[in-house]
């Protein structure tokens, strides 16, 4: 039941912007979730008025506005009253001069008690743009940050996964629990080659022995 009513909420949000309804242009990725439908909806309605780049640059300015304590400290209350939760974000919004698609993807939030899903859902809907634009979303953790030298060797390797058309997305970090080496993670894929790991593998295989 509760799904069949998220379902109704999304299609609404999804038709109120663009009319006559229209069949949903789904995003090249999939992301599961609440927060995954809202933004599938976003998705395809910024698709069809041609603003996917200038809705995802207003998302940064939302997300930019939810940081802020004053605001959030309202909007993301949960014992705050849907009402004064909408006004205050409406407020903001209004004085942000955001596109009608991006105020309406908020308003909906707002109006179906759902505000505290709208960072999960600028994430989701940054998933998809980073997908539509070819993008390949890599994650390498190392102990110690790499020096350039290091890093353009590692962005060389990392391409030869890539298919045609695509980019890296390249994200480091640093955990020098790992000892050393580093992990990483492209797409769908994921390689452990840390310190740490092979340490507790060869733990593992002693206490087999």
């Amino acid at each position: 039941m509760a799904a069949a009513g998220l379902g109704l909420q999304v299609r609404q949000f999804s038709t109120s912007v663009v009319r006559p309804v229209a069949k949903l242009i789904k995003p090249p990725i999939q992301v599961y979730g609440v927060e995954g439908r809202y933004a599938t909806a976003l998705f395809s309605a910024a698709s069809k008025q041609k603003s996917l780049d200038k809705v995802e640059q207003e998302l940064g300015r939302v997300a930019s506005l939810i940081k802020d304590p004053k605001l959030s400290s309202i909007v993301l209350n949960p014992h705050v009253k849907r009402s004064i939760k909408q006004k205050t974000f409406s407020d903001a919004l209004s004085k942000a001069k955001l596109s009608p698609i991006t105020v309406n993807l908020i308003n909906v939030l707002a109006e179906n008690g759902r505000l505290t899903l709208t960072p999960d859902v600028i994430t989701a809907f940054g998933k998809m743009m980073s997908a539509h634009r070819g993008e390949v979303t890599c994650t390498v953790t190392t102990a110690q940050a790499l020096d350039e030298a290091n890093l353009a060797d590692l962005k060389v390797a990392l391409n030869g996964f890539l298919a045609k058309g695509e980019t890296i997305k390249l994200e480091t970090k640093t955990d020098p629990s790992i000892l050393g080496g580093m992990i990483v993670s492209i797409g769908d894929k994921y390689v452990d080659m840390s310190t740490k790991s092979k340490i507790q593998k060869l733990t593992k295989l002693i206490k087999e022995t």
